[in-house]
């Protein structure tokens, strides 16, 4: 689900709760070690984020939040911000060239760079939250 996160929307606040989750509390985001990502550079995205991203001459970043039930990777475009709400059982990453990564949920595709250490432990901590989030065999007996 695309949204603009730009406005302090309730409705779109309740939708994105919803679908992954509140944020995570104080706590436990200090036992997780940071919820956020660092700043990650999009080298290519589906077309329906694409077309928002031309819109401007800015580079193209993006930044990932975790939250329990999913990730939302928020970008800008046109002094607007942008959510792509991705909930656990619908999220893909594949590891692709030494220094990218793709993510994909549906039709939504994006693909950035990891050009630091640190973003590859983040897409670990990524790969981790949703082998807990989600449940295993015996729990949907």
């Amino acid at each position: 689900m695309l949204l603009n996160v730009s406005y302090n929307d309730r409705k779109i606040k309740e939708q994105i709760d919803k679908e992954v989750g509140p944020p995570f509390s104080l706590i436990e985001r200090w036992k997780i070690g940071g919820i956020g990502s660092s700043k990650l550079s999009i080298t290519h995205a589906s077309i329906d984020i694409h077309n928002l991203l031309v819109l401007d001459n800015n580079s193209d970043n993006c930044n990932i939040e975790l939250r329990p039930n999913g990730i939302i990777i928020r970008f800008r475009s046109l002094l607007e911000t942008y959510g792509l709400v991705i909930p656990y059982y619908k999220l893909k990453i594949y590891k692709g060239k030494a220094n990218e990564y793709s993510i994909y949920k549906d039709h939504f595709c994006i693909k950035v760079g990891a050009f630091e250490k640190s973003t590859h432990q983040y897409f670990k901590k990524i790969n981790q939250q949703k082998i807990d989030a989600l449940p295993t065999p015996l729990e949907e007996l």
